[in-house]
């Protein structure tokens, strides 16, 4: 079984109720602009648990997230945990723009909240995960502008 995700308002729901969920949100105001914004954090303990949310913004106008938690191994090296967070957001971006694409709906602008800052150990990564980002075609926005990541699913790690 897939693992779900979380809506705090709906509770679990499978990936194609998600889709179904942003769409209608979108259709309730075709005139708001909006942004798909996707972020992963992880807390490492005995395994790392990840989280990835999905914030849908109506710019302006507030906004909806789902979320979904794994567990996996401890990975105890940061530049691995961080790679994999990203290659998560990234995995989880390209099956929601594809999906939401081929629903018909008008796919708002795509960014991806990296847990990457330049504070901290992480500032050694910033280019290179961005890289790796804007090179598969979305935007990247890091520390402090990456609310996705930093915030949303570092709420559902605890």
């Amino acid at each position: 079984m897939q693992t779900p995700f979380i809506s705090p308002t709906r509770g679990a729901l499978s990936f194609d109720a998600m889709c179904a969920e942003i769409l209608d949100y979108i259709c309730d105001d075709p005139d708001a602009r909006y942004k798909l914004i996707i972020g992963t954090d992880s807390q490492v303990r005995q395994q790392t648990q990840f989280v990835t949310a999905v914030v849908v913004h109506r710019l302006g106008k507030g906004a909806r997230y789902f979320y979904q938690a794994r567990k996996q191994r401890k990975i105890g090296s940061l530049r691995q945990k961080i790679f994999y967070e990203a290659s998560l957001s990234l995995s989880l971006a390209t099956r929601l723009a594809e999906r939401l694409a081929a629903r018909g709906g008008t796919l708002p602008n795509v960014e991806i909240h990296l847990d990457v800052g330049m504070q901290g150990d992480t500032r050694d990564l910033i280019r290179e995960i961005v890289g790796m980002v804007v090179g598969s075609g979305f935007d990247a926005k890091i520390k402090p502008e990456a609310y996705a990541a930093s915030s949303v699913a570092d709420r559902h790690t605890k």
